[in-house]
């Protein structure tokens, strides 16, 4: 496969007040490596600096979202996710192994889903403010599955979202949450119109998302912005992650560390290279 361009890993389209950020690895399934993680957090950081942009729409490129992080990487130091325990208590917040998963921005965030949104993807779904789906969507905690741990806020953000009975039910399970599941359980929601502005948690629109979010988030621009903001920002830090995550973090390590990883990961690889073989 011919190596990836590292300026195209994500892609940042603006349209009027909207900043649309797009993973750009559809051939990987979207699936976060460092540089790809890297190349978020900064196009994050420009939209918060942005004084023209009010809201942005996160979004992956051919269909579906993110399928979470990107397993191969992890024997390439030069792809591998950022992994550091280092948080300094100052906003926007410091990067986190998908990339924008520890910020605390000051503007919302609209996840757009088609596709997969799932394991780490799913951590960047939870980090957005709204989850907008459409009848593509599959998410879940997929990394349940391979041995992989939670370790950009999953563990934290989908109880807060969810209840605790169904996040314990997504997390120990792994299993799939289709679009009509994800608005009944008010994981994500559809986007049916601003006239009024209508955010529904039982029709799924058969709209693709990012349609339906484009809708929203010129909806949402249309808002007092210094009002807006601050009430987002106030139920925010409401719910401190940062000590929560950091353990998290501690306790995936342990996971990373341990010989059951090492081993799911092989079987995954050797499972990789065999289909490989019969291309």
């Amino acid at each position: 496969m011919a190596k990836e361009d590292p300026t195209k890993l994500v892609l940042v389209e603006k349209r009027g007040t909207t900043t649309i950020i797009t993973i750009n690895r559809p051939h990987k399934r979207n699936c976060v490596n460092g540089p790809t993680a890297k190349a978020l957090y900064q196009a994050f950081l420009d939209f918060d600096s942005d004084p023209k942009a009010a809201v942005a729409i996160l979004t992956g490129a051919g269909g579906n979202f993110c399928a979470g992080a990107d397993l191969g990487a992890i024997q390439n130091q030069d792809e591998a996710n950022p992994m550091s325990n280092e948080w300094p208590d100052t906003l926007p917040g410091p990067i986190g192994p998908m990339g924008p998963t520890r910020m605390v921005l000051s503007k919302p965030v609209i996840a757009a889903i088609s596709g997969f949104a799932v394991a780490g993807g799913l951590e960047l779904a939870l980090w957005c403010d709204i989850r907008i789906v459409d009848p593509t969507a599959t998410l879940g905690v997929f990394c349940r599955l391979r041995g992989v741990p939670l370790i950009d806020g999953g563990t934290i953000r989908l109880p807060q979202v969810v209840g605790r009975g169904v996040a314990m039910d997504l997390m120990l399970t792994g299993r799939a949450v289709k679009a009509q599941e994800a608005l009944k359980i008010q994981l994500a929601s559809s986007y049916l119109g601003s006239s009024p502005p209508a955010l529904s948690y039982e029709v799924v629109d058969e709209r693709p998302a990012l349609v339906q979010a484009l809708e929203l988030a010129n909806s949402l621009a249309q808002h007092p912005q210094t009002c807006m903001r601050n009430d987002r920002l106030s139920s925010h830090f409401a719910n401190p992650i940062r000590e929560p995550m950091l353990k998290e973090y501690e306790l995936g390590l342990d996971t990373l560390g341990s010989g059951e990883f090492m081993e799911a990961i092989s079987k995954f690889f050797q499972q990789t290279e065999k289909k490989k073989a019969k291309l």
